[in-house]
């Protein structure tokens, strides 16, 4: 499994800074003989609700308290992108590169920044790039 990596070394989790979000990022691969690149933004957690078991709720005493917990969980390790392209390369074995390019603090910051990356690298003028659109309103010239 490839590594994400940040400022030139490999990421791990101990490198989160304290209140961050997500980051934005770039994953490229060798398809077919070609380069693709693709840009996008990731959560580094995803916060799911875990209903309580029979067992936890007949023992509650309280039957209007909540009935489940909410979890915290890494989601980012095992992230090959929301792509097609990238997620099928990833099944084939395929080596993918996956590269941070900034680590964000709010969720505004991490569509601020996503936007400005594939702006600025020509996203959708260039057939390097897999991005098929910016932020839903932008798409690929055809």
């Amino acid at each position: 499994m490839s590594k994400w990596s940040y400022q030139g070394q490999d990421f791990d989790n101990s490198m989160i800074p304290e209140g961050a979000e997500g980051f934005v990022y770039e994953m490229q691969a060798i398809i077919d003989g070609k380069l693709v690149r693709y840009i996008g933004k990731k959560n580094f957690y995803s916060v799911t609700k875990k209903r309580f078991g029979k067992k936890a709720l007949s023992s509650m005493q309280d039957k209007r308290a909540k009935k489940y917990t909410m979890q915290k969980k890494l989601t980012y390790l095992d992230y090959y992108s929301s792509n097609a392209v990238l997620k099928d390369a990833h099944k084939a074995g395929i080596e993918i590169k996956r590269y941070m390019l900034k680590i964000c603090f709010s969720k505004m910051e991490l569509t601020y920044y996503e936007t400005k990356f594939q702006f600025v690298r020509g996203v959708l003028e260039s057939d390097e790039f897999l991005n098929g659109n910016i932020l839903g309103r932008f798409y690929k010239f055809k």
